[in-house]
């Protein structure tokens, strides 16, 4: 038994198909309120920030900009990925060009997707953090095959400019860690999280926390 016994809102801070997607896979439905957190000015702030303190910064940040703005009790998980090559940090492509120089910077080469997770109990303020971390081994791709990825728009709008869970799986060659974890969301971190907060995992299979 937990020791949370009456049903609490579970809210996903977060914009991303993908973890909205991971979560129901697992079997649990979050209310989705996007935190609308200015990335770029906080990684412009932080230009020598370690890229996974950087993604547990911006997982932090959206956190806590939706669980001060909630006048009712909720579970609040704010989550940020950044892709780490060469001991650089990387986000999201945002144009076609950043992200075909990014694809020929990665070809071949072993990348670290970090993905950083704060959950706040916006009912005893009390949080817990982690950042969870996924080594990625890159394929290749010919000329063609990278001019059609690039024109489906995927790769500008994810950290690193690839997916896993769709179009960009096929030019992966391998991971090492969590599958979740490169998607945006690690699941087993998450529940660890919870966890430590009290709360049994099993329970957000209804949505519920109890």
């Amino acid at each position: 038994m937990s020791d949370h016994e009456t049903p609490i809102r579970f809210v996903l801070a977060s914009r991303s198909p993908a973890r909205l997607a991971t979560l129901r896979a697992a079997g649990v439905e979050p209310e989705v309120i996007v935190s609308h957190v200015d990335e770029e000015a906080i990684e412009g702030s932080m230009p020598d920030a370690p890229p996974a303190e950087l993604a547990q910064i911006l997982a932090r940040a959206k956190a806590e900009a939706i669980a001060g703005a909630l006048t009712s009790p909720a579970i609040v998980v704010g989550c940020d990925s950044v892709f780490e090559l060469d001991g650089r940090p990387y986000g999201k492509p945002g144009t076609r060009e950043v992200a075909r120089e990014r694809w020929q910077q990665m070809f071949g080469k072993n990348g670290i997707l970090h993905t950083g997770h704060c959950v706040i109990d916006t009912a005893t303020n009390q949080r817990a953090e982690a950042t969870a971390s996924t080594t990625v081994t890159m394929g290749t791709m010919t000329s063609q095959e990278m001019d059609d990825y690039l024109a489906t728009g995927e790769p500008l709008k994810v950290a690193g400019g690839f997916t896993l869970d769709a179009l960009g799986a096929p030019f992966i060659e391998s991971i090492h860690g969590d599958p979740s974890t490169v998607v945006g969301i690690s699941l087993p971190t998450l529940r660890n999280l919870l966890a430590d907060l009290g709360f049994r995992w099993p329970a957000l299979w209804n949505t519920n926390l109890g």
